[in-house]
């Protein structure tokens, strides 16, 4: 018997799902699991392990089953430019600031996209930027700096 994969695009996708929820599971398994009202560690990653691979199990069936179009040729360029620019901003984040580092990630990956517009997307990355301040700094406390050592060291501030 041979297997016929009808749909290539949700045979894959359930493939990368089955992969990574199976990734998440093996890395969890060496920390402690806790209990539904005591979670441990190891609770969250392997619920989301196992509830990922069901996703991918779903997927893959639908491939097999399905009729659906082909895989098409790789995006290189879009590819590139994100990857690229989300490892900007994690090498920028400390020392631009939040309020720099994100709109220039917000740009540079919009500029991945075809439909590319520089207004809306000046727009999307300043809501986004105050909207992450507020979550992220002010709601949450997360120690990161809305303005980065690299910004207080140009505009000549003391950092004490």
């Amino acid at each position: 018997m041979i297997l016929r994969i009808a749909g290539p695009k949700e045979f894959w996708a359930g493939m990368i799902y089955l992969a990574v929820g199976g990734c998440a599971i093996l890395l969890a398994r060496n920390y402690e699991m806790g209990t539904a009202t005591r979670m441990g560690p190891a609770y969250f990653p392997t619920v989301l392990g196992w509830l990922l691979m069901g996703i991918g199990l779903l997927a893959l069936a639908r491939g097999i089953r399905v009729h659906g179009p082909a895989i098409g040729a790789i995006a290189f360029r879009p590819l590139i430019i994100t990857i690229g620019a989300t490892l900007l901003f994690a090498g920028t984040l400390r020392g631009l600031g939040l309020a720099l580092a994100l709109p220039v990630y917000v740009v540079l990956t919009s500029m991945a996209s075809s439909r590319f517009r520089l207004q809306p997307t000046l727009i999307l990355a300043l809501v986004l930027t105050l909207f992450c301040s507020l979550v992220f700094i002010k709601g949450l406390n997360i120690p990161l700096p809305l303005l980065g050592s690299w910004v207080a060291d140009f505009s000549g501030e003391s950092g004490s």
